[in-house]
């Protein structure tokens, strides 16, 4: 089992998470984060730290989110590793919360 980043991590992408992995097994696109599913040892560090509440335990994954499982997995594989906390994109809380924001994923 893993952890998954969904959709409300789009455009918010808070990195708090990154901070309290282990494992450093976060992803960084340019407006969202992935866990590698392989690298996840199922810690649950990272869950309570999201301001978004973007990262859920796969095994308790809302119906409506499940893509994002195959979609961790695919962009952790071409993303560059985040190991520190970044700043919030300056609109970040504008966006936290929005539904329909995965056409907005930029790759």
């Amino acid at each position: 089992m893993t952890f998954v980043v969904t959709e409300n991590c789009i455009k918010c992408k808070y990195t708090d998470c990154v901070e309290v992995c282990p494992v450093d097994c976060f992803y960084e696109g340019p407006n969202f984060l992935v866990i590698h599913p392989d690298e996840c040892i199922d810690c649950a560090l990272c869950e309570p730290e999201c301001p978004a509440e973007a990262i859920y335990s796969e095994d308790e994954l809302p119906d409506d989110q499940q893509e994002f499982i195959a979609l961790n997995a695919e962009l952790a594989e071409e993303w560059p590793n985040i190991t520190e906390k970044k700043d919030p994109p300056a609109d970040a809380a504008e966006w936290d919360g929005k539904s329909g924001k995965k056409p907005l994923l930029e790759r």
